[in-house]
């Protein structure tokens, strides 16, 4: 499997279809400590949902690696909340494939600041 190099763009978007192309219609789903969400449907479903309570997401990659049908990326996403404030966390996302579609997408990252209270931490756009 290689890196696909549009797929943090059209995640980026906030259009779930764009999100969705990348993904086997069998996919195994799992965002940070959610349970694990199956089908191409139900994932573009979740992220839809996820897009309705933030105003924008952007990755900045930090760096990834390939290791068998594996894709491990490093990376600094910054979320813009409904208020304005943003809030940039640390993430690592793994994906893998058997084809040209990801059969399993998975997020390890701690949600939980990102729908916390804005602090003097938080920095306004």
């Amino acid at each position: 499997m290689a890196a696909r190099p549009d797929l943090f763009a059209d995640i980026d978007s906030m259009e779930p279809d764009r999100f969705a192309r990348h993904l086997a219609e069998d996919v195994s789903f799992r965002f940070g400590n959610a349970d694990t969400v199956h089908g191409r449907d139900a994932t573009r479903d979740v992220w839809a949902s996820f897009c309705a309570g933030i105003d924008g997401v952007r990755h900045e990659l930090v760096d990834q690696w390939e290791s068998g049908d594996a894709v491990i990326a490093e990376a600094f996403v910054t979320y813009t909340r409904k208020d304005a404030s943003t809030v940039t966390l640390p993430v690592v996302t793994i994906y893998r494939s058997s084809g040209e579609l990801i059969d399993d997408y998975r997020i390890f990252m701690d949600v939980a600041p990102l729908f916390a209270p804005a602090t003097e931490s938080s920095s306004t756009t």
